[in-house]
């Protein structure tokens, strides 16, 4: 994605602050104006020193008295102008974060699972502040550089015409110098914020599992992958820094060439008596102030680029290929039959996993999923649940293509326990009601005893009220949590993927009983691997490279002497 397109998308988001845009421009304008005129001003001060004998202090008087009011005015716009900077700045950030906080709401799961976490991060946090920076620094002196050179021109042309001329010709120097350095800077920009994504993701990753890292003494090799990608950043950045400092001292040289002659032209025509010496120190003057925001500008743009760099990465991550579009039509009054017609899927296209997968669940079923790891279990929860959608066939409840059905209502009708578990950063009571808001306590407190969380809860400092997170609770603990969340919703099907997979035996029994009173007349899907706790399922699911091989009840497939009776003599059978 070129920069000036990046520019033309953040030009979009400022577009809606076109009034306080027009306000920073006018209030940038008078100040710019008034700081004009102080040469000027300066000049006639100069020329009462002309005749030493006549000086007419009154008049200089009053012209000193009129250069510290405008310098003071000025200042005073320039201080509003920020503060209206920073508030369009801020603004457009905000919008920025809001939108990419909305947008990763509505991306598909592939889309999460093919992306680091660290990174996207680092775009909706680290990027989003660089472009900020970016932006307000542009915003304070693009605008009045601009203003600057245009007025100063005017003024100059007010004063002397071949003075002004020159000037205009020797202009476009400074701009071939600023171009050529800014298009190598924006490529080393771009190097960098991608290896810093890379460099968060690490971060994220190691100090989320630091306990693993220490277990397995890995310590060194991550601080080894650390320092290759520190190494490339580092790298990046240096070779970002040299082509934007260069960028100053560059103008500054095509600047000075101007002033330099400015003053030789000037000096000439005073010896001419074309020019008074007043008329030389408003030329100078305004040479200076009109090289000024060159410099301005270029170290602006180079900074920008690093910005329009970030704002790449903030845009790809905006304008990601949302999933697909659902529609209205909602669940209601759910049976629960469930029809999977001749489904395949794969996460990758040349990578077959799931084949002409058929299958059909009466309301109120059992179904035990079991199969050796990596067979395609949890992938087909994951079709399920639409998390990705089936590349052929179709998987219908009550008769519906789930398709054809909004995500928000097929997963309201679903309660589901995953072996990993996931607590917000809230109170126990809003832990427990994630799903069925609006619960009360009572029901909460009637659902943590059935899911035998109750026990632990009352004895945390405030009960209910008490605020934990991911690393508040033993995982057992989380689990038994997120197991009262189904509790408590008491959905018309249910998903139960390991369930019980950090829990003690005495407790996973007694659960055991409450999820088998959960399930009594509601659709149930159970992936497990101790095939012990999945011998009364109504039916069992054999899968094996994402086929279902076998299915019957245990009695049923432990007579077949097939697939499945290994499978569960393996971990039975008495070991000779």
């Amino acid at each position: 994605m070129k920069s000036s397109v990046v520019l033309k998308k953040l030009l979009k988001l400022i577009g809606r602050y076109l009034p306080l845009l027009l306000v920073t421009v006018v209030l940038s304008a008078v100040s710019v104006v008034m700081q004009m005129y102080v040469p000027i001003l300066f000049g006639k001060m100069i020329d009462c020193l002309a005749d030493l004998k006549n000086i007419d202090h009154a008049l200089m008087d009053r012209y000193a008295l009129r250069i510290f009011c405008i310098v003071v005015l000025s200042s005073l716009f320039t201080y509003l102008m920020s503060l209206v900077n920073n508030k369009i700045s801020y603004n457009v950030v905000e919008d920025i974060r809001k939108k990419a906080i909305r947008k990763i709401q509505v991306l598909p799961v592939s889309y999460l699972d093919s992306h680091l976490i660290g990174d996207l991060l680092q775009r909706v946090i680290g990027d989003a502040d660089q472009l900020s920076d970016g932006l307000l620094l542009g915003f304070n002196q693009l605008f009045a550089g601009v203003v600057t050179i245009v007025m100063t021109l005017y003024f100059m042309l007010s004063k002397d015409l071949m003075v002004t001329l020159i000037v205009l010709c020797l202009t476009p120097l400074s701009f071939l110098v600023a171009r050529f350095i800014v298009k190598s800077s924006y490529k080393m920009f771009e190097k960098q914020n991608s290896a810093r994504g890379r460099q968060t993701a690490l971060i994220n990753e190691m100090i989320g599992n630091e306990k693993l890292v220490q277990a397995f003494a890995y310590e060194d090799k991550a601080s080894k992958r650390f320092s290759l990608i520190n190494k490339e950043l580092a790298e990046a950045a240096q070779g970002a820094t040299f082509f934007s400092s260069l960028t100053n001292p560059s103008t500054r040289a095509v600047n000075n060439v101007i002033y330099a002659v400015v003053a030789l032209v000037s000096a000439l025509k005073i010896i001419r008596g074309q020019l008074s010496v007043g008329d030389l120190s408003v030329l100078l003057s305004y040479a200076s102030q009109y090289t000024k925001p060159f410099n301005d500008i270029s170290s602006v743009v180079t900074e920008l680029q690093n910005s329009l760099a970030c704002g790449e990465r903030i845009f790809e991550l905006l304008e990601a290929e949302e999933q697909i579009p659902e529609k209205d039509d909602e669940l209601r009054d759910v049976g629960g039959n469930i029809d999977i017609e001749h489904v395949s899927f794969s996460y990758v296209k040349d990578r077959k996993l799931i084949e002409d997968f058929s299958f059909h669940a009466d309301s109120g079923m059992t179904i035990a999923i079991v199969g050796p790891t990596g067979c395609g279990k949890t992938t087909f929860i994951n079709l399920l649940m639409r998390f990705y959608d089936v590349d052929k066939g179709e998987i219908k409840v009550d008769d519906k293509d789930i398709r054809d059905i909004s995500r928000a209502s097929l997963r309201n009708n679903y309660g589901m326990v995953l072996q990993e578990t996931w607590l917000k950063k809230a109170s126990v009571r809003e832990n427990i009601s994630f799903g069925k808001a609006g619960a009360s306590d009572e029901e909460i407190i009637e659902a943590a005893k059935k899911a035998h969380s109750y026990e632990f809860i009352r004895r945390l400092p405030e009960g209910l009220d008490t605020v934990i997170d991911d690393d508040s609770l033993s995982q057992g603990q989380k689990q038994l949590l997120c197991i009262t969340r189904v509790m408590l919703k008491m959905p018309p099907m249910l998903i139960l993927d390991e369930a019980t997979s950090s829990i003690d035996t005495r407790t996973e029994l007694q659960i055991q009983e409450a999820f088998n009173a959960l399930m009594d007349g509601r659709t149930s899907f159970i992936v497990a691997h101790r095939l012990s706790t999945i011998r009364s399922a109504d039916q069992i699911l054999v899968m094996n490279e994402g086929k279902i091989i076998e299915q019957g009840t245990h009695e049923e497939l432990m007579a077949r002497n097939g697939f499945y009776t290994n499978l569960y003599n393996s971990q039975f059978a008495p070991v000779e």
